[in-house]
């Protein structure tokens, strides 16, 4: 991600944090990424900031012009800033969608996206399905609609849908796994995944949470992997670290010590 990225990203949040938005914002910015992804030309044209950024703000309010004006303030903003490329900027305007899902929807969105992503692992046919490239966008989300039905929130299969319909070269489950990302920072949170061969007490969830937040300096959301591998003791990762107290480690690290 370019420097221009990073601070267009933060100013257009920046917005979206100061607006009075719901889910019904939340879905006008997905439908404005999925417009702009489709389009070469119009994304190109909001990126160009060789333009005048008055010129760039006004051609927001000509394509999106059916959109609340809490939703085109908010694309006029992100239009005005300057972006490393076209493809940032449409991927910019999808996080600001799942910000704004985040921001709107009270559900736990990031566990909801997690068990998403656990059933697309164990079913390949779905995944396979789902990543594609071939076939109608919409008959994938109508797919997931019907799969998910009323086990997510509103907001959580609004993301999933909306991901799915427009991948963007992504593979679905780690286009999720950003989301999850992006949905924690807006809460101010991060997520730890935790593998473990044996169900954890919510005790033991809450102490480990608690552990994990005084480490970090941030709450800690816990997502739980049963994963029969790992044989005892847990692994969680958490960003970019990994901390590994699984029995399965420590005798791996036997046998290669053992081996010479």
């Amino acid at each position: 991600m370019g420097s221009a990225t990073t601070h267009a990203l933060t100013a257009s949040a920046a917005a979206l944090a100061s607006a009075q938005i719901d889910l019904g914002t939340a879905r006008e910015l997905f439908a404005a990424a999925r417009t702009a992804g489709d389009s070469s030309a119009l994304s190109g044209a909001l990126a160009d900031h060789s333009a005048e950024a008055a010129a760039r703000a006004s051609l927001v309010g000509k394509v999106f012009g059916s959109f609340s004006s809490v939703t085109q303030s908010v694309l006029s903003t992100v239009a005005g800033e300057r972006w490393s490329n076209a493809a940032d900027l449409v991927a910019g305007i999808e996080d600001l969608a799942v910000r704004a899902v985040a921001k709107s929807e009270t559900a736990d969105v990031e566990g909801e996206l997690f068990q998403v992503i656990r059933v697309i692992a164990q079913n390949p046919e779905l995944e396979l399905a789902l990543g594609a490239r071939l076939g109608d966008a919409s008959k994938k989300g109508e797919l997931v609609t019907k799969i998910l039905g009323s086990s997510v929130s509103t907001g959580t299969l609004l993301i999933v849908t909306s991901i799915v319909e427009q991948p963007r070269e992504r593979r679905v489950r780690a286009a999720l796994q950003h989301a999850i990302r992006v949905v924690s920072a807006e809460r101010g949170r991060m997520v730890a995944t935790v593998h473990t061969a044996v169900a954890l007490t919510d005790a033991h969830r809450q102490r480990l949470a608690d552990s994990l937040s005084r480490t970090y300096g941030t709450p800690v959301s816990i997502n739980v992997v049963l994963d029969p591998e790992v044989i005892g003791g847990i692994r969680v990762q958490i960003a970019d670290d990994v901390i590994d107290g699984s029995i399965s480690t420590r005798l791996a690290d036997l046998r290669s010590r053992l081996a010479g």
